[in-house]
């Protein structure tokens, strides 16, 4: 049987490893470097409430989702999305298209499809190395020993993936509401490195100008995206990239179509369907393998 990684329990790996379920002779584990699932869909809990750090709502376009609208539709049915009702200032909505917020968090989305994978998913599991052993992929990671894998799907920010080193260098009543303050994608490249303390302090202070009357709060927390909007995606990949074809070393992600819940999708897809082939190559190898011998 096929061993798959997906690097990435982000939007694109967890519904990639989704659609590889009951793929022929194929055994799916899903990494992450973070100690939870979400990836920039991610949800922080305190004592009092919780907050989505990444994504705050989900857009529908259906001119723009055309096969993926029933990815929309399955979320809503099973509760994991409903539409956005409230007001968002300065939103210009496209004609037609349909926005949805997450009851339960944004992370519930990754979550739901982390769960119908059915994969072996791993948290702080931090890949370093990929190395070429024996037709095979030798996955190295800072903590842990080394594994093997058939098939190894990169889904993290392009960044990341140019930093890995080997073979391919190159509910309670007490629950309060929660306030959520992005800054420009400006704003963040000029402060990326400086200090989490003043970076806070500045939005804090823009925060309180704006709204004086605001509680002061039971707890803050400073999230900064090294890797957030990709403002020019890799050209002329339908959603994903071959580096390396026996043992199959592929990368997707919203890095090779757009950031948005759409296009996370759309790269998802676009893995599963050049996978799918090489997983098939398996199941012709273990066909004529005697059956005694099984």
């Amino acid at each position: 049987m096929a061993r798959v990684l997906v690097v990435g329990a982000g939007l694109t790996g967890a519904a990639c490893a989704a659609l590889l379920r009951g793929a022929p002779r194929g055994q799916v584990a899903v990494w992450d470097k973070a100690r939870g699932a979400g990836g920039r869909m991610s949800t922080t809990r305190a004592d009092r409430g919780s907050a989505d750090l990444g994504a705050q709502f989900v857009t529908c376009e259906p001119e723009l989702a055309g096969p993926r609208l029933s990815f929309y539709e399955e979320l809503v049915t099973h509760g994991i999305l409903k539409p956005l009702t409230a007001p968002v200032e300065g939103l210009v909505e496209r004609e037609g298209s349909r926005n949805f917020v997450a009851p339960q968090g944004i992370s519930s989305v990754v979550k739901y499809y982390l769960e119908q994978s059915g994969a072996d998913v791993s948290y702080e599991q931090h890949v370093t190395h990929i190395s070429l052993r024996d037709g095979r992929w030798e996955v190295s990671r800072k903590a842990g020993p080394p594994e093997q894998f058939d098939v190894v799907i990169l889904t993290m920010p392009v960044p990341q993936i140019l930093q890995l080193q080997g073979d391919i260098v190159n509910k309670s009543p007490e629950i309060g509401p929660s306030v959520v303050v992005h800054t420009t994608v400006a704003f963040g490249r000029e402060h990326l490195d400086s200090d989490p303390e003043e970076v806070q302090q500045i939005i804090l202070s823009h925060l309180h100008r704006i709204v004086p009357s605001l509680p002061k709060p039971s707890s803050i927390k400073c999230q900064r995206w090294r890797y957030s909007q990709v403002t020019r995606a890799v050209p002329n990949c339908p959603g994903q990239m071959i580096l390396h074809t026996q043992p199959l070393l592929i990368c997707g992600g919203d890095g090779f179509t757009r950031s948005n819940f759409d296009g996370c999708i759309e790269s998802a897809m676009s893995l599963a369907e050049a996978v799918k082939p090489h997983l098939q190559q398996f199941q012709t190898q273990a066909a004529k393998i005697p059956q005694d011998l099984l």
